[in-house]
């Protein structure tokens, strides 16, 4: 692990702004929702504006880092020096280089992480980049294309076509375990956020040291309809590539993820 940072980089506040915690991830797991949620807490500062995209901008990282973090603190506006303040971007997660550039910043950085089913985050991925017109390509064949788009990215990493890509979490973790102890590291199921909001929202209300709330309504945020359901021909597909990392993340996470093996109800003829 490299040495404490010193000069600019070790400058992490300005104007009383230090951001304390960061959600890392995944894409297309509820971040959203989650984001909306936490700004109903009064003891919680969130950025402006969700992803920031700081640590996940390899172009532009180091001239932004480099005047001591100013430009990254606009995004913040306590309004006590008590508030706790964070953000989320859920490609910092994925990202190669962003769990250094944040240990980097602050070594006592908390992080959230929302694991969703690799299989049906590809597809929700997908969709998205669909809707947005960014991939002209069909599901199927945007999966037997993404190989040979990362490489086109190369040396950076590709955010648009990493539907499978994204999905290999224990990789992640592991690489957030390398700067980061795991009483600063809290990961939640996508399942009960959905699903049981209040009990998710209890661990990270414990995990960042603040006053639980009264029940929150569920909320739903950037839902999109699909343009088309995955075909049992493509979950079959997503499954052979991720029996393995799910296997691995069942013992990695003490998880019971067999739910993620079925294939779901809705799968296209």
């Amino acid at each position: 692990m490299a040495g404490l940072p010193t000069g600019p980089l070790a400058q992490v506040s300005c104007g009383g702004v230090k951001v304390n915690f960061l959600g890392v991830g995944a894409q297309k797991a509820g971040t959203s929702a989650l984001d909306a949620y936490l700004r109903t807490h009064p003891a919680l500062c969130m950025a402006k504006v969700k992803e920031v995209h700081l640590f996940d901008d390899d172009k532009s990282f180091f001239k932004r880092s480099l005047g001591g973090y100013a430009e990254y603190h606009t995004h913040f506006a306590p309004t006590s020096a008590a508030q706790i303040v964070g953000e989320i971007t859920p490609a910092y997660m994925y990202w190669n280089e962003a769990p250094r550039r944040i240990w980097e910043y602050n070594p006592a950085m908390k992080l959230i992480a929302v694991l969703r089913n690799p299989i049906t985050r590809a597809h929700s991925h997908w969709n998205m980049e669909r809707d947005r017109g960014v991939d002209p390509l069909p599901f199927w064949d945007a999966l037997h294309a993404e190989s040979a788009r990362l490489r086109a990215a190369c040396p950076y990493q590709d955010r648009r076509f990493s539907y499978v890509d994204r999905g290999f979490y224990t990789a992640q973790l592991r690489r957030l375990a390398s700067y980061f102890p795991p009483e600063q590291i809290l990961v939640l199921r996508y399942e009960e956020l959905q699903r049981q909001p209040d009990d998710a929202l209890a661990k990270v209300f414990d995990f960042l040291g603040v006053e639980r709330l009264p029940p929150i309504p569920p909320q739903e945020a950037h839902v999109r309809p699909y343009s088309t359901r995955m075909s049992l021909r493509e979950w079959e597909h997503l499954r052979g590539l991720f029996e393995f990392e799910i296997r691995a993340l069942e013992r990695t996470l003490d998880w019971d993820c067999a739910e993620w093996l079925r294939p779901p109800a809705d799968l296209a003829e």
